[in-house]
């Protein structure tokens, strides 16, 4: 299936210095990603909306990308359901809090009737948590805003990332499952743990009826096979950043195992079961994309047939 892109361009850093050098970016990997330092230490202060890192001249874009995805046992009313998907946003030194809001800006843009939020919002240090939730607490959604959490905010606290997206409005579902309603009509959006950090889908599930349609927000695509043995229709994911760098022939040269993987970026199906995994919004390790922008995805539901077979892979 055929995707239509749009590129946005934003002027806000692909460059930036690396504070502490490769020693102390050895450090934050070996210590599980934590720091606790004053935000002032790296805004100079500022109230939100200021950029946290010096601009060098180089403009970073995203790509909105729109799909229509049929799913099986939608209800008609709910033909056309616009799914607005950010992922991976990673607030933190690489990625400004003006940059976020941008994103944020453009996805209430796209006026979206779901607003799906699958992970790593901040990156590092707790400082980050309180400023991020309050930007991405702007997203405006007819049907609500629901996130899952990813590996970065169980490394520096889900618990806290959690409470501060719930203050802001954000419907944070830990293995936990939502309903959207149209008159006797439901939507279920399920969302889950990360893998590796108590990951639950039968309990995420619980009380879904056989057959009846069902949204999986995963921050981690690796569980898609669970997934489509479960009758999972649709699966919203991120977590490999679309392989962040990209050279000619040779592909991505970065990426944890998972990126190895046939479920890296875009639209891909498992059995009856589809799945969209995000290139996301921010950078880790380096603070660089190459042939691998920024993505926010724009997914137009519509009722589809059961089993009706499908194959291929976008993105």
């Amino acid at each position: 299936m055929r995707a239509t892109r749009h590129t946005y361009s934003f002027p806000y850093g692909g460059g930036t210095r690396v504070a502490g050098g490769l020693k102390r970016l050895v450090h934050r990997w070996q210590s599980g990603g934590v720091e606790d330092y004053e935000l002032r230490a790296v805004n100079g202060g500022h109230g939100r909306g200021q950029r946290l890192l010096r601009v060098w001249g180089v403009e970073s874009s995203i790509e909105v990308s729109e799909h229509r995805i049929p799913l099986a046992g939608l209800p008609e009313v709910f033909r056309g359901l616009r799914v607005v998907h950010l992922t991976d946003i990673h607030h933190g030194l690489y990625l400004p809090l003006q940059a976020v809001m941008d994103a944020v800006e453009l996805a209430n843009r796209l006026e979206p009737d779901v607003v799906a939020l699958t992970g790593d919002y901040i990156t590092y240090s707790r400082s980050y948590i309180e400023p991020v939730a309050q930007v991405l607490g702007l997203l405006r959604a007819r049907c609500g805003v629901f996130a899952s959490l990813g590996n970065h905010d169980f490394r520096v606290g889900a618990d806290q990332v959690t409470r501060a997206l719930r203050r802001c409005g954000v419907d944070v579902l830990r293995n936990q499952r939502a309903a959207i309603r149209r008159g006797h009509h439901v939507l279920h959006v399920a969302g889950i743990e990360d893998t590796g950090y108590g990951a639950d889908l039968p309990r995420a599930l619980r009380g879904v009826p056989v057959g009846a349609p069902v949204v999986l927000l995963s921050h981690n695509p690796g569980i898609v096979r669970k997934a489509a043995r479960a009758g999972v229709g649709l699966i919203l994911s991120g977590h490999t950043h679309g392989g962040q760098f990209k050279l000619p022939v040779v592909g991505s040269i970065y990426g944890r195992p998972i990126e190895r993987t046939r479920f890296k970026s875009g639209l891909d199906f498992y059995g009856h079961t589809q799945i969209y995994v995000s290139r996301g919004i921010g950078t880790i390790v380096l603070p660089v994309r190459f042939r691998c922008p920024a993505e926010i995805p724009l997914l137009r539901l519509y009722p589809d047939s059961p089993h009706n077979p499908r194959g291929g892979h976008s993105g």
